[in-house]
Formats: C-alpha cells, structure tokens, sequence
C-alpha cells in the first residue's frame, strides 16, 4: 500500500478509530465473518445509521473494507469485512509515528500569554 499519508497520521487515525467500544466490537464481529449493514446491525444490535457511520471511521482508517454486490434478487448489499492489519506499538514506533506528525499551530491566546511573559 502505498498511503502518502505521514506515519504518525495514520497511526493516529486507527488509534482514534479503534478507541471506541462500538467499533472494536464490530471488528470483532467481522473478524468471524463478513457481512451485510443491515444483519450486521441486528447481530449486534446497533441502529443502521449508527452502525454506518462506525463502518465509515473504520473504512476511513483502512481497518474494513466495503463492497456492493447485489443479492439474488436484485437489491444491492453493502458487505463489510475486516482488512488485514497489524499494528505494533512500543516505544520506538511511537516515537517515530510522533516525529512524522505536522507541528500543530499554537492558539493565539498560548502566543499572546509568550509574548507577555517575554516582555
């Protein structure tokens, strides 16, 4: 895969996506088989609105993946499974995922608070 996105973003995207109790339990659920949104959510009990915009996040992070394929009668089937991922975390691969990250812009009150304390 080639995903331009720097280290630390991503890491951070499947760390936020997988923070979630809903989501690590619909991870769970396609790890034993993939499935379509609508039995998916009456298997575990979610809302399809809801339960769509976990899939999403866990899309987004590249966790899952969606299909559309169309039953046998015609009607066109979302199909989730889970994406094969492996993640590992120490301190080392944390450090580097952090040194890849975008300095993030200080508020203007923290720089006025600097100045004012610089002067």
């Amino acid at each position: 895969m080639n995903d331009p996105t720097p280290a630390g973003e991503r890491l951070l995207k499947v760390l936020s996506a997988l923070g979630h109790p809903q989501r690590m339990r619909i991870i769970a659920a396609l790890t034993a088989e993939r499935n379509y949104v609508s039995r998916l959510a009456r298997e575990i009990g979610m809302s399809r609105p809801l339960l769509h915009m976990h899939l999403q996040r866990l899309e987004a992070a590249g966790l899952v993946t969606g299909t559309l394929e169309l039953s046998e009668d015609g009607k066109a089937m979302r199909y989730f499974e889970v994406a094969p991922f492996l993640y590992e975390l120490t301190p080392r691969t944390i450090t580097d995922a952090a040194e890849s990250l975008r300095p993030e812009e200080e508020p203007e009150s923290a720089k006025r608070k600097q100045e004012e304390e610089a002067q």
